[in-house]
């Protein structure tokens, strides 16, 4: 008897299961000063979530597995408490295992938490243990020597001793709403602020951030289909509502402890905080507005603290990986935005101009600084997409990523991790190289796609909005007019235009599907200068959409563009784009698939939405304007409906399921047609293998319905 021949692997399976591609590909690097080490995390294959702590020796030329999750598990399967499931969810972690972990100064002890117990790794030997102590356990980090390891525990900031002795709280809870050394909800999720705590330089003390959630207002979200279980708690806080308030104290191992004082009801956002043995330990704090913040350098005998730096703009100041910092002489390192260019800024002078749009600091060396950057708004022959990496110094900018495409990088010393992604070939190829020159790579395990993603990336329209515009396989010159889908981020932070294959594969599906596949990077998102990012400054329905019709009119003159049959889809503000697109221009967008949408921005948190629209109860007609489920959100005649499907996760606590819900109630008083998908216990994520299969192919048969393919 013979087996039944295997069907070929459609890529929205792979695509679910191998999350996005991310399986099985390196990251997470760090380097030792020694110039010896490369540490990452990598799992065993593409389809393997499970992360494994690796160890690639530049001297011997071999990889070895410091730790690997199934053997310190015995196989057993993780258990994660609810404090490291909110932070995966903040930091949109699906994998599992080692998926973070933290070194000391000589990248020789890492520490980690795997089912809320904590680890530590020996990395030249290749060796990991656990260490007895209360938990569950969270972001453990061992002391720049190697001797201590901090980790947060039960609402308490905890040490312990490297070999497992001395364990004791520095700092515990007063009370059930207060907690040491993690990150409030906002931090985390809108400042990429993932820790609480902060190491001295001499392993003597730390610096640990309270956070006491009283004041934020409390949410219940519920699962439907178990109505048997109660709600969870969520503290949340919403646009115009309170925030959590955080202090911050210096904790020494001898037992004592100063707080730290700043004008908390001036600046009570606590943004960065950096504190390295090239100067005293630096703050950078902001107002809720976010148009005014102060790097605060810190007095540890007193705890007093001194304005080094003061910026303010009209509209916010954005927040940058990397700074503030010191050089090696003590000068701080900042990224500001200056004359029209977002510039690299080191003591004070500028050593960036407008031809490079510097997005963050990699490494600060003695003699120079590492920085991501695009081009800038005076950049020649800018090519669409592109990102690199740049070494700066006071005699100008020297590129390190030599090929086109999309280019990140880690540093210590002479030797640099270099991660590269290009349109003509799927995932990234990571070089390690040593005073330039490449030693050694690291290998992926990721699987190769099923498809070739094939993307035109280009600007278009009078304001030269980056575009990239993916065409159906096979499809040749002169073939008739396709209908289009739009399928945008088209927000803040949320860049989808870039150099790099894997990033286009979905819309090449998509395109596959008999569509000609449109992705417009409007105004808002990060490219080119500050301009372009702050133009949506009050504006978000306005700006954000005219840029999209902008780029769909301008392609069509160069493209097979059927305008006459034209859907969009989108998830989270995507999700709001599209949704936002059949409601209020019907004349151009014929059907919609919003996934997990902002309807109504008075529900979506407080340091994202008051930077672009302030404060609703003083300025209500700006949320009224840009909401969704307001007379301003359903303007177009009612006659003009257009098909909408929204989807949303139930266990979302992000853009919690109430946006969908209100959405809907107000489409169905306005009499407009529309679907609603509710994913049951699926949260912002929706890492859930079958689910996300099943939701790509729900798209594409709502889009071929609504636009009569």
């Amino acid at each position: 008897m013979t087996g039944q021949p295997s069907l070929p692997l459609s890529f929205p399976r792979q695509h679910a299961r191998t999350q996005r591609f991310s399986l099985g590909a390196p990251r997470a690097f760090s380097v030792s000063p020694d110039g010896s080490r490369v540490v990452f995390l990598r799992s065993r294959g593409g389809t393997d979530r499970a992360n494994v702590l690796w160890v690639l020796d530049l001297d011997a030329g071999r990889e070895y597995p410091a730790a690997d999750p199934a053997a310190l598990l015995g196989g057993a399967e993780e258990e994660l408490s609810a404090e490291e499931r909110a932070r995966r969810e903040r930091s949109r972690e699906g994998s599992a295992g080692v998926v973070a972990y933290a070194v000391d100064a000589a990248v020789e002890l890492a520490a980690f938490a795997l089912s809320g117990r904590l680890f530590v790794a020996e990395l030249r030997g290749g060796t990991a243990r656990e260490l007895d102590v209360p938990g569950p356990v969270a972001d453990p980090r061992p002391s720049p020597d190697g001797r201590w390891v901090a980790y947060a525990a039960g609402g308490a900031l905890r040490v312990v001793a490297a070999d497992g002795s001395g364990d004791r709280a520095p700092a515990e809870p007063e009370n059930a709403t207060t907690t040491w050394g993690l990150a409030e909800f906002i931090a985390a999720e809108e400042m990429d602020r993932s820790r609480g705590f902060w190491w001295s330089p001499d392993s003597d003390a730390l610096l640990a951030a309270r956070v006491d959630d009283a004041p934020v207002r409390r949410w219940w979200i519920a699962d439907p289909a178990n109505p048997s279980g109660a709600p969870a708690e969520v503290a949340y806080p919403a646009a115009g509502t309170p925030n959590a308030e955080v202090s911050l104290s210096l904790l020494r191992l001898d037992g004592s402890r100063t707080d730290i004082a700043w004008d908390r009801e001036r600046h009570p956002y606590l943004a960065r905080v950096h504190w390295s043995a090239d100067g005293p330990p630096l703050l950078l704090v902001q107002a809720r507005d976010q148009r005014s913040q102060a790097y605060l350098t810190v007095d540890t005998a007193t705890g007093a603290t001194r304005v080094l730096h003061a910026d303010e703009d009209p509209k916010w100041l954005e927040l940058f990986g990397g700074v503030p910092a010191w050089t090696p002489d003590g000068r701080l390192v900042r990224i500001a935005d200056d004359s029209g260019a977002r510039v690299l800024a080191v003591g004070d002078r500028a050593l960036t101009g407008p031809r490079l749009h510097v997005r963050a600091v990699l490494d600060i060396g003695p003699d120079d600084v590492l920085i991501s950057a695009s081009a800038g708004p005076e950049a020649e022959d800018p090519e669409t997409g592109e990102g690199h990496v740049y070494r700066v110094n006071e005699r100008g900018a020297e590129r390190v990523s030599e090929e086109p495409g999309w280019h990140s990088a880690v540093r210590s010393g002479a030797v640099t991790v270099l991660a590269s992604s290009a349109t003509d070939r799927p995932g990234a190829s990571v070089r390690v190289l040593r005073d330039g020159k490449q030693v050694a790579t690291v290998l992926s395990y990721a699987e190769r796609p099923v498809l070739t993603a094939r993307p035109s990336l280009l600007r278009a329209g009078a304001r030269g909005i980056p575009c990239a515009v993916v065409l159906p396989s096979g499809h040749r010159d002169g073939d008739g007019p396709l209908p289009v889908l739009m399928d945008p981020y088209g927000g803040p932070h949320g860049q989808r235009v870039v150099a790099a294959h894997n990033a286009h594969l979905t819309s090449q599906w998509f395109a596959d599907q008999g569509f000609a596949v449109v992705v417009a990077d409007g105004r808002g998102t990060p490219h080119t200068s500050p301009g372009w990012e702050k133009a949506v400054h009050g504006d978000f329905a306005g700006a954000t959409l005219d840029d999209q019709v902008e780029a769909l009119h301008a392609l069509a003159g160069r493209y097979p563009l059927d305008l006459g049959r034209v859907g969009i889809r989108g998830w989270s503000y995507g999700g709001y784009l599209a949704a936002l697109a059949v409601l209020r221009r019907p004349d151009v967008f014929h059907a919609a698939v919003a996934g997990a949408p902002v309807t109504d921005w008075r529900l979506y948190d407080t340091h994202y939405t008051e930077r672009y629209l302030g404060l609703p109860q003083e300025q209500p007609e700006v949320y009224a304007r840009n909401s969704l489920v307001t007379d301003d959100g359903l303007s177009s005649p009612a006659e003009e409906t257009r098909p909408m499907m929204i989807i949303h996760g139930l266990a979302d606590d992000n853009v919690v399921a109430a946006h969908t819900l209100r959405l809907s109630s107000a489409l169905l008083a306005a009499g407009r047609p529309h679907e609603v998908l509710p994913l049951s216990g699926v949260t912002h994520m929706t890492p859930q293998e079958q689910v996300a299969e099943n939701l790509l192919l729900l798209q594409v048969d709502f889009l071929k319905r609504s636009l009569g393919l």
